[in-house]
C-alpha cells in the first residue's frame, strides 16, 4: 500500500479505470458471443442488428481508449469477413445522409486597390566648403 497521498489517488483512479475497462469489454465480448449467435441461425435481419451493435461497442471503445484503434478494426474486419464467408446479404447501414449543399456561385476574386507610389525623394546635393 502506498504511502504517498498522491500514489494512494492514483492507486484509486486505477482501480476505478480497471473496473470501466473490464464491465466494457465484458460488454462487448457479449455482443460478439450474440453475433456468432445471429450468425448461426443465418438471419440477415438479426446479424446485420448484432454487428451494427458490435461495430457500435467497437468504436465506443477505440473513443475511450479501451482498446486501440488498430486492434478494433482488426476486430471489425474479422466481424465482416464471417458474415461474408456465411454467404449473408447485409441490409443497408443506417447511413447519414449529407445535408443537400446549396449551389455556390464562384465570385471574382476581390480586387485590392493599387498602392499609392510614395513620392521620389529630390537629390540634394550637398556642397562641400
Amino acid at each position: 500500500m502506498p504511502i504517498i497521498k498522491s500514489a494512494q489517488k492514483r492507486m484509486r483512479q486505477e482501480i476505478t479505470r480497471r473496473n470501466r475497462n473490464r464491465q466494457f469489454k465484458n460488454e462487448l465480448r457479449d455482443l460478439t458471443k450474440s453475433f456468432s449467435a445471429a450468425l448461426a441461425t443465418k438471419d440477415s435481419k438479426k446479424v446485420n442488428e448484432a454487428l451494427n451493435m458490435v461495430v457500435s461497442q467497437l468504436d465506443k471503445a477505440v473513443k475511450k481508449n479501451t482498446l486501440h484503434k488498430n486492434n478494433a478494426a482488426r476486430k471489425k474486419s474479422a466481424l465482416h469477413k464471417q458474415v461474408a464467408a456465411s454467404g449473408i446479404k447485409l441490409t443497408g447501414t443506417k447511413a447519414k445522409k449529407a445535408p443537400a449543399k446549396k449551389p455556390t456561385t464562384k465570385k471574382a476574386p476581390a480586387k485590392k486597390p493599387a498602392a499609392k507610389k510614395a513620392p521620389a525623394k529630390k537629390k540634394t546635393t550637398a556642397k562641400k566648403s
